[in-house]
This record gives C-alpha cells, sequence and structure tokens, in this order.
C-alpha cells in the first residue's frame, strides 16, 4: 500500500508536494514518494509505456516550470522533480559577430586557395560559401532537431580560422537536456548526416571543375582524400595519359575542397568522444562503461589521423557526458537501425592521414 504524502519542508517549486504527487499517481504507478533534498521523489513501477508515460508528465511539468528526471537507483526506478532553470535571453549580436569573421577568414583562404587563377576572387567567394554552407547545414540540423524535441540550444557560433582551413568549425550550446534518448541520438544523428550530405554535394560540384596535372614526384603535404571523395575524384573526372615515371595529380578545385573539409570534420564529429556528436550517439546506444571504452579506442585511433584532436578528445572525454531526463527507457529500434547509417557515413569519410591538422 502506497504511504501517505509527506508534507514537504519550504520550496521554490510552482507547484506543492500533494499537486506534484497527483500528477506523477496520473501516469505512474507510485511505490513510495517522498521529499529529498527538497525535491519531490517517488519510487515507481516498471511499465510497458514508461517512456511515453514520462513524456507526458514532462510536458504537463513544462508548462509549470518542472522538470521530471526519471534515474536507476539500484534495482528501482526513481523519478525526482526539480524546479526548471531560468533560461536567460541572449542577445544574437556575438553570433553575428563570429559568422561575419569566419566569412572574412574563409574569404581569405579561399584567395589564398585560389592564387593560381587569374582572379581569385570567384574562388575565394566559391570556397567561403561551400565551406560555411556545410558547417551552417551541419549545425542547423541540431538546431532545428533541438527545437522539434523541445531542447533550449543557441544559434550557431562559427568560429574563424586560419588557412588553410579559414575556420575550426561551429558549434550550438545546448541549454536543457534532452528529454528521452531518443531525443539524444536524434541531435547527434542529425548534424552529421545533413553535414555529410552537402558535403557531398558540394564535391560533386568542385570535382569536375578541378584538374589532373602528370608530375614526376608527389609534393611534400599531399592530402589523402577520404574514401568516397577518392570515388567520386575517380569516376567524375577525365584522366590523362601519362608517361613511364609519371603520377597523376588532382588539384582540387576551392569548391571540391571544401567538400573535403567538409567530410574531414564530419568524421571527426562522429568520433564517439566526449560531447562530440557521436559521443551522443554512443551515450544512448552504449551506455557509459562501454562508451568509455570506444572513447579511449577512438582517441588512439585519433593520434594517427590528427593528434591535435586526439588532444582535444581527450579534454572532451574529462567531461562527463550528461544523460537524457530519461535515463531509464532504452532507445527506439528504428533508431538502432539508423546507427548504422552514421557507421557508414563515418567510414566513406575517413581518410588514411589528414596532414592539414598536423
Amino acid at each position: 500500500m502506497e504511504p501517505e504524502p509527506v508534507p514537504p519542508p519550504p520550496s521554490t517549486l510552482s507547484l506543492s508536494y500533494e499537486q506534484i504527487h497527483q500528477m506523477v499517481t496520473a501516469e505512474f504507478a507510485v511505490e513510495e514518494g517522498f521529499i529529498e533534498y527538497d525535491a519531490p521523489t517517488f519510487y515507481v513501477k516498471e511499465q510497458p509505456d514508461l517512456k511515453q508515460a514520462f513524456m507526458r508528465l514532462y510536458k504537463h511539468f513544462n508548462s509549470k516550470q518542472l522538470i521530471p528526471v526519471l534515474r536507476k537507483r539500484g534495482n528501482r526506478i526513481m523519478l525526482q522533480v526539480v524546479s526548471k532553470p531560468i533560461a536567460k535571453p541572449r542577445s544574437p549580436l556575438i553570433n553575428i559577430v563570429l559568422l561575419l569573421a569566419t566569412i572574412g577568414t574563409t574569404l581569405f583562404t579561399g584567395y589564398l586557395l585560389s592564387g593560381g587563377a587569374t582572379d581569385p576572387l570567384p574562388g575565394a567567394v566559391m570556397f567561403s560559401v561551400a565551406l560555411m554552407s556545410i558547417l551552417g547545414a551541419h549545425e542547423m540540423g541540431h538546431k532545428l532537431t533541438a527545437n522539434r524535441h523541445g531542447v533550449e540550444a543557441t544559434y550557431p557560433y562559427f568560429i574563424p580560422g586560419l588557412p588553410p582551413i579559414g575556420t575550426f568549425g561551429a558549434v550550438i550550446q545546448q541549454r536543457s537536456l534532452a528529454p528521452n534518448r531518443d531525443a539524444l541520438f536524434d541531435l547527434g544523428f542529425s548534424g552529421p548526416v545533413i553535414g555529410f550530405l552537402l558535403a557531398v554535394a558540394v564535391s560533386i560540384i568542385g570535382i569536375p571543375m578541378s584538374s589532373v596535372t602528370p608530375v614526376s614526384e608527389l609534393p611534400l603535404g599531399l592530402i589523402q582524400p577520404p574514401i568516397l571523395l577518392d570515388f567520386l575524384a575517380s569516376n567524375l573526372l577525365k584522366f590523362p595519359a601519362v608517361s613511364v615515371g609519371e603520377i597523376l595529380l588532382i588539384e582540387l578545385h576551392p569548391v571540391a575542397y571544401a567538400g573535403y573539409i567538409g567530410m574531414i570534420v564530419t568524421m571527426l564529429n562522429l568520433m564517439p568522444v566526449g560531447q562530440l556528436d557521436g559521443g551522443h550517439v554512443a551515450q544512448v546506444l552504449l551506455g557509459d562503461k562501454a562508451r568509455t571504452v570506444v572513447s579511449v579506442v577512438a582517441m588512439v585511433s585519433l593520434l594517427f589521423i590528427a593528434w591535435p584532436m586526439a588532444l582535444i578528445a581527450y579534454f572532451l572525454s574529462r567531461v562527463r557526458h550528461p544523460d537524457a531526463l530519461d535515463a531509464v527507457s532504452p532507445v527506439s529500434r528504428t533508431r538502432r537501425y539508423a546507427s548504422i547509417a552514421l557507421i557508414v557515413v563515418f567510414v566513406l569519410s575517413v581518410a588514411p592521414v589528414a596532414p592539414l591538422f598536423f
């Protein structure tokens, strides 16, 4: 038999314990209810529609500025209710300034890449538009997915950089937790897939504008293309005949080079480490322990691909990855199947070596 509700101490919650208790019992079979650290806490029974029941409660509480949190405590399922943090409105000025600065640095980089042309300006503009479109699509994929799942997130912060890339990418700041593991998976899935598809489209446009030159020896710092980019180049370019001892060198057009960068960025983002997109997916599919093992393997692999990124990945791994509000319900079967697509995208984006980052 369920014990009587215990009167809570003075609280800043928008609803009384009795009101919260009533809303919880409308969705869950409550075994025990009490106050723990000023938070209404309930042990609830396992039920077939646990995920759906939590989402209904989440929507009810969200309108009351409250957040339910579902966790396993031992062998029992615990639900706690806490106040929703007040998100202070932020001016988009910083986003706009960084966007303009990154457009400037990518234009400068594109200008240098087009130095061999009679007029480098068109190449500079095309490189900037292509690369900014890939990065912007990636981050807006995250932003739109966050909006769809009711997760508060900022608009993209573009990060200006130096040649030969012109940018260190872009990020959005997630300001609230995902409601469940399905939403957390979608957040990690959407950006890389959308960015990858645009990188492929950009590559298909840029590769035919590239040139093929016979050379006697390969230059230092040669870019090794991702698997897919190499395949596209083999099928979209016309290769001239070569003499004995000559090698064909593909000089990527700035647009094709933007596609190359987009694929490398996708590959790095899909590493199952920390706050990277691959870290989101690994968290919901593998859990903490298995994700930690996979993260170590990924960081060791990065040492052979781009060692500076391995250092960044290490520091990201030091920050505990936040789980969803509902950390009990498993990710849906459809999303488990969709994770295969991410593996395919990762493999197609892998380059044997990425000297740009050394």
